[in-house]
């Protein structure tokens, strides 16, 4: 009988562990965007622009929409502050390895995505014993679509 209970006891905390493991997955996964997408449009010469502005642990736009084999061009900079903060656009299945640090002045980066898919970008920097600044909410989506 104490065996019963034993097996019962630890069925209990295994589903008891699964769901609190849910929960964390959920409280910090990445954005999906749940905000409607910036959608870039091309101008007069055939780029689609975007201005990015990284803060205190936001970007803006946090959602943005491109067409596949249009050039963009990312105008990236940071709000004013002391705290660092770059901009990290990595995927193999995009073509993407982008690392830039921001700065309170604009910089321009440009690529062409050639396939649809959606990536999460990211602010990479982290301060010593706090959470990084991706967990603390500061990413968003580039999808490209066709």
């Amino acid at each position: 009988m104490v065996i019963d209970e034993r097996k019962k006891y630890r069925k209990i905390m295994r589903v008891g562990m699964l769901m609190v493991a849910a929960l964390i997955a959920l409280a910090t996964s990445e954005t999906w965007a749940n905000t409607a997408p910036y959608v870039a449009t091309p101008d007069g010469d055939g780029v689609q622009r975007i201005r990015l502005v990284g803060g205190s642990y936001f970007f803006e736009p946090e959602h943005i929409q491109v067409k596949a084999g249009v050039p963009v061009e990312l105008v990236a900079s940071r709000e004013r502050g002391l705290v660092p903060h770059n901009l990290v656009i990595q995927s193999e299945v995009l073509g993407l390895d982008i690392e830039e640090e921001l700065e309170r002045e604009e910089k321009v980066i440009r690529f062409t995505p050639q396939v649809p898919g959606r990536v999460v970008f990211y602010c990479g920097k982290k301060l010593w014993f706090l959470p990084s600044h991706r967990n603390r909410g500061m990413s968003g989506v580039l999808e490209v679509v066709e």
